[in-house]
């Protein structure tokens, strides 16, 4: 139980008090919790108001912020009204019932956004996963509502990288995404000690990501990225046929050894009549802290060539600067954790250039109905 005091007694409209309470969202359903039958009693008490909410979980992990939210709602109302927040949990039969509500009338796997990207690279070691991160805040940045899935299952590092290792809060079957920095998160890493190996093979990875796509309440997303593995193995194939609708973002460094594995995603790309959205190069030029000169430790020309050879845009050209590097490791995105560095920048102005690109319906079969 929660309480939050201020102020006397006061008169109170409880129905308006109930009605602003009932508006508050669920921080990870992001749904008011009138409709999802999460709110309890409005009642007066001692002058003030008690509110009962009932909780998805008992150990629910933001409970602290919910009660800041209801609290700040009746004072919306009733400024300076002792507020005292209990809270409970659902039970198994009302569980079970938002569950299936979450999941709706759909079967299979649902298309979680309008625009997927599926962030890929020829070979490990080229920032991918950075890229993605950077990528993903700077989008919610805009007001978007950004999903990442973190597919590297066996070399997961989106948890690091956003500075979070809580389990997401399960609901009857229905996961619902840790939230970090604006964005909604679901990786492996979640979901086993940190010091444990993943040892699945190729069926319990493709269980697995359909797992996270299926069995996850994304919510209504406008952007989802897909941190994949290296490569072109069981996983990216896998993504490939449980979102089709999914564009190729590819990221290489200068080097002709990543630019030349990196092209073999760009042909399978290609071969699975996969839209790619462009190329980003990481790591373009080291930048000198003291006088920002930037060096090219890995060659220069990569990201061009790799472009030049799907015939797609080089999207960005992303220095390697301390920034970025102490940003990693604090677990808090460069354009959020130091937006004037010079990785943040164009990590910025790479959000804001990412194009919008559909898969062609060429060789697509299409459903007739005759009238």
């Amino acid at each position: 139980m929660s309480r939050f005091r201020r102020g006397a007694d006061l008169d109170l409209d409880l129905a308006a008090i109930r009605d602003a309470v009932g508006r508050v969202e669920d921080p990870e359903i992001h749904r008011p919790i009138a409709d999802l039958g999460m709110l309890g009693e409005v009642t007066a008490r001692n002058g003030g108001v008690r509110v009962e909410v009932r909780l998805t979980t008992p150990t629910c992990p933001l409970r602290d912020a919910f009660g800041v939210a209801v609290t700040a709602a009746v004072h919306s109302v009733a400024p300076g009204a002792v507020v005292e927040v209990v809270f409970g949990a659902l039970d198994e039969r009302a569980r079970r019932d938002l569950s299936a509500r979450l999941r709706g009338p759909e079967r299979g796997i649902p298309v979680p956004a309008p625009r997927i990207y599926a962030v890929a690279s020829g070979k490990g070691g080229v920032g991918k996963s950075s890229v993605t991160a950077n990528l993903a805040v700077a989008l919610a940045d805009q007001g978007l509502s950004v999903g990442l899935l973190d597919a590297d299952v066996w070399g997961y590092s989106v948890p690091h990288l956003f500075g979070t290792r809580r389990a997401p809060v399960a609901l009857s079957g229905l996961m619902f995404p840790v939230e970090a920095h604006g964005v909604r998160l679901m990786s492996t890493g979640f979901l086993v000690p940190e010091d444990e190996p993943v040892v699945w093979r190729g069926p319990m990875l493709h269980k697995a990501l359909e797992q996270f796509l299926a069995d996850v309440h994304w919510g209504d997303l406008d952007v989802l990225l897909l941190d994949l593995p290296p490569g072109t193995g069981d996983i990216t194939l896998s993504l490939l046929e449980l979102v089709p609708s999914a564009a190729l973002l590819a990221v290489t460094t200068p080097q002709p050894a990543a630019r030349v594995v990196a092209s073999r995603v760009g042909r399978m790309a290609k071969d699975a009549r996969m839209p790619v959205a462009g190329v980003v190069e990481n790591m373009s030029a080291a930048v000198c802290e003291a006088c920002g000169h930037g060096t090219a430790l890995f060659g220069s020309g990569g990201g061009a060539q790799l472009a030049g050879e799907m015939g797609v845009p080089l999207l960005a050209q992303v220095p390697l600067d301390a920034a970025l590097r102490e940003a990693g490791d604090a677990g808090v995105p460069v354009v959020r954790r130091d937006p004037t560095a010079a990785s943040a920048q164009v990590l910025r102005q790479l959000a804001a250039d990412l194009p919008v690109v559909r898969r062609s319906l060429v060789g697509v079969p299409l459903p007739l109905s005759v009238a």
